[in-house]
């Protein structure tokens, strides 16, 4: 197995938003803003080559929205999906499978492409995998989450008949990819962090229940999730398992570490050591 960093650009949000209750002189240590308390976050995706199969994880914001709707959240950065791909030898009509973690927008919106006035899976030759549950979920979205699941993003996948649901409602599951994921319902329901086993340790995609170092303490945690003491819980169990076993965190949304190992203290998992992949 082969694990390549795909970086698909920044992009900015409120910091109160992606913090929560956690005061702004205790966040802004690890993640300062602007003079509009924007932070930058990234949207780091990542591609699995075992044997055959070319997995790609998360897909980013995708281009195919309006100026409107990227005008409120700063696109920002030289890195895009394809060139991305493109640096380590690869192009979209690789990929042999795309894990959607979740549905929302800075997640799947690059999984569908316009062509013309026509709205198509942006990866011709790749199955699609989204948790059945979340897929319910995010296809009949709360008022809440509604925002966030946008019908461009998703239904052109079912349509294209490349989608494929991923069962089980266990707190860890095995996937037809080949590896296991964690799943968190805390942020959206059914929220899926693949478990990847790779030259003998064991590395999560955090995806948003872990965005950033920033957000390790338990305490912090997004205002965007919808059941936030259910996330807590969650982050509890599995940064916990992760200090002790020593697991290679892979983060989605920090904009400068790609992975974060922790350590045990008295005040529970904090950060060790960031590194490359």
């Amino acid at each position: 197995m082969k694990l390549y960093t795909i970086e698909t650009g920044f992009f900015k949000l409120d910091g109160g938003a992606m913090f929560g209750v956690v005061p702004k002189s205790l966040w802004e240590r690890t993640n300062p803003a602007d003079d509009r308390n924007l932070c930058t976050w990234a949207m780091r995706c990542l591609l699995v080559e075992d044997g055959d199969r070319l997995t790609l994880i998360d897909t980013g914001i995708g281009a195919k929205q309006d100026e409107k709707f990227f005008s409120h959240y700063h696109l920002h950065g030289d890195a895009t999906l394809d060139r991305s791909l493109a640096a380590h030898g690869f192009h979209r009509d690789d990929i042999t499978d795309v894990f959607l973690t979740h549905l929302h927008f800075d997640h799947v919106g690059g999984a569908v492409a316009r062509h013309g006035d026509q709205l198509r899976p942006a990866f011709a030759n790749a199955r699609y995998w989204t948790h059945s549950r979340h897929w319910e979920w995010a296809t009949n979205p709360n008022p809440r989450e509604k925002a966030s699941f946008l019908r461009e993003n998703i239904m052109p996948l079912q349509e294209s008949g490349q989608l494929n649901f991923i069962e089980g409602d266990s707190a860890r599951i095995t996937t037809p990819l080949g590896f296991d994921a964690f799943v968190v319902n805390g942020h959206t329901d059914a929220q899926m962090c693949p478990i990847l086993d790779h030259a003998g340790q064991t590395l999560v995609y955090m995806a948003d229940l872990l965005p950033s170092t920033g957000h390790i303490p338990l305490p912090y945690v997004m205002g965007y999730d919808t059941r936030p003491l259910l996330t807590l819980d969650e982050k509890a169990r599995i940064l916990n398992e992760a200090a002790d076993h020593h697991y290679l965190l892979y983060l989605e949304h920090d904009p400068l570490n790609e992975v974060a190992i922790l350590t045990q203290t008295e005040k529970g998992p904090r950060l060790a050591d960031v590194q490359k992949l």
